[in-house]
C-alpha cells in the first residue's frame, strides 16, 4: 500500500507540475501580449506629437516621451536617412498594427503549444527604421527569447523599444539580449540582408533552423485610367523612407502608349525630397551618369524615370517597362514572385496591394511570404 501511495503521489506531483508549468506559460504570454498592446499605445501617442521642438521645449511631455524623442533624434543623427518624419511614420504604422484587436486576429490563426522557450538569433537589416521589428515581435509573442544583432545603421531605436517593453513586462529582461560580438547559444536564426550577405548567412547558419531573407523589391502595375488620388497614393508607396524599403515600389509597368504627365502631376507633392541632402545627391549623381551614358530618361525635377527590365532602381530613380498584354505580364510576375515583395495596383487576381498601402502591412502579411510564427512553432 505504501508503494502504491508513493506512485500515486509521484503521478499527482508530476501532473501538478505540468499544470503549474502550463499556467506559468500562459500567464507569461498574457503579460507579453499586454506589453505589446501598451507599446502600440505609446507608438501612436509619440507619432502624434509634433515632429520638431526647439531645444529644451519638452518639459510638458511625459518623461517616457521625452526620452524616446531624444533617442529618435540620436537615430536621425546616426543615420541621415532616418528623418524624424520617417521614424514617426514607422512608429505610427506599428502603433496601428499593435492594437489589441489586430494582435488577437493575428494570433488566432495559431495553436500556441506549451513549448520550451528557444533562443532565436535575429540579424537585423537597417535600411528603414525598426525594419526587423516584426521578427522581434514574433519571437517574443510566441514565448521565446530574442538574441538580436543590430545593423550598424539602426543601433538606437530597438534597444529603447526593448527598454519600454521591459518596463511594461519586467520578465522580458530575461528574454531580450543584444549581441555586440559573435552570437552564441542560439537554437534558430532569422537573418535579413542583401543577396551577398544572404549567401554568407546560408553558409554560416545552414546547420540551424533558419529563415534567411535577401533582396526583394516591389512593383506597381498601371492600367492608364488611375485617378489622381490613386497616383498620389502610389507616390507614398514609392517615396516613403526615400524608397529604401523592400516594400517601396521601385518599378512601374505601364501600357504601351502610357503618358506619364498625369503621374508626374499627381506626385508633385513629394518634390520636397530634393531638399534632403542624401536624396538630392543621389538624384544628381544618377542623372549625371544617365546623361553621360546617353540613356534616355524622363525627369520631373526630383525623380528620374528610366526604361529598364530590372526591378531594383537606385535612389532618386524609378524604373518602368511597357506591356502590351496584361495576361502575359501576370504570368511573368508569377514566375518571378520570389524576387518581389509587393505588387501594387487595382485588384486583378494576382494578389495586388491597393495603392498607398505597401508600408502599412498587417501582422499576418509576412516578409517574403514566409510565416515567421509557424516557423517558430515548428522549430
Amino acid at each position: 500500500m505504501g508503494t502504491g501511495w508513493c506512485a500515486f503521489h509521484t503521478f499527482a506531483s508530476q501532473r501538478y507540475s505540468l499544470i503549474q508549468s502550463h499556467t506559468n506559460i500562459m500567464a507569461e504570454r498574457t503579460e507579453r501580449f499586454k506589453a505589446f498592446v501598451k507599446l502600440g499605445d505609446f507608438f501612436r501617442e509619440f507619432a502624434a506629437m509634433p515632429t520638431d521642438h526647439p531645444e529644451g521645449d519638452l518639459s510638458e511631455w511625459d518623461p517616457g516621451l521625452q526620452r524616446f524623442y531624444e533617442k529618435a533624434r540620436q537615430a536621425s543623427v546616426q543615420n541621415g536617412w532616418f528623418t524624424p518624419e520617417n521614424i514617426r511614420h514607422a512608429l505610427a504604422a506599428w502603433g496601428e498594427a499593435l492594437r489589441e484587436s489586430e494582435l488577437e486576429r493575428w494570433l488566432a490563426a495559431y495553436a500556441l503549444p506549451d513549448i520550451r522557450p528557444k533562443t532565436v538569433a535575429i540579424i537585423m537589416a537597417g535600411n528603414i527604421p525598426l525594419v526587423g521589428f516584426h521578427d522581434f515581435l514574433s519571437v517574443l509573442i510566441t514565448g521565446n527569447r530574442a538574441l538580436v544583432k543590430l545593423s550598424s545603421n539602426d543601433r538606437v531605436l530597438l534597444p529603447e523599444v526593448a527598454s519600454l517593453l521591459c518596463g511594461y513586462c519586467p520578465s522580458l529582461e530575461e528574454a531580450i539580449a543584444f549581441a555586440d560580438g559573435p552570437m552564441k547559444g542560439y537554437e534558430a536564426v532569422i537573418a535579413t540582408g542583401s543577396d551577398n550577405t544572404a549567401r554568407y548567412f546560408s553558409y554560416y547558419f545552414g546547420q540551424k533552423p533558419h529563415i534567411i531573407r535577401n533582396n526583394r523589391k516591389s512593383t506597381a502595375i498601371l492600367s492608364g485610367d488611375e485617378t489622381a488620388d490613386e497616383l498620389q497614393a502610389l507616390g507614398t508607396d514609392i517615396f516613403t523612407y526615400f524608397g529604401l524599403g523592400c516594400r517601396n515600389v521601385s518599378k512601374l509597368y505601364v501600357p504601351e502608349q502610357y503618358d506619364f504627365a498625369d503621374f508626374f502631376d499627381a506626385i508633385k507633392g513629394f518634390s520636397g525630397l530634393l531638399n534632403h541632402r542624401k536624396y538630392g545627391n543621389n538624384y544628381d549623381y544618377n542623372k549625371a551618369v544617365y546623361l553621360m551614358s546617353g540613356f534616355p530618361i524622363l525627369d520631373n525635377g526630383f525623380v528620374l524615370l528610366k526604361e529598364d527590365s530590372s526591378y531594383s532602381s537606385p535612389i532618386g530613380t524609378l524604373f518602368y517597362e511597357r506591356y502590351t498584354r496584361r495576361d502575359r505580364l501576370d504570368k511573368q510576375l508569377l514566375a518571378e514572385r520570389d524576387r518581389l515583395q509587393c505588387i501594387v495596383g487595382r485588384k486583378h487576381g494576382g494578389g495586388e496591394i491597393p495603392f498607398g498601402q505597401t508600408q502599412q502591412p498587417a501582422l499576418w502579411e509576412y516578409a517574403d511570404q514566409i510565416d515567421t510564427v509557424e516557423f517558430l512553432l515548428k522549430t
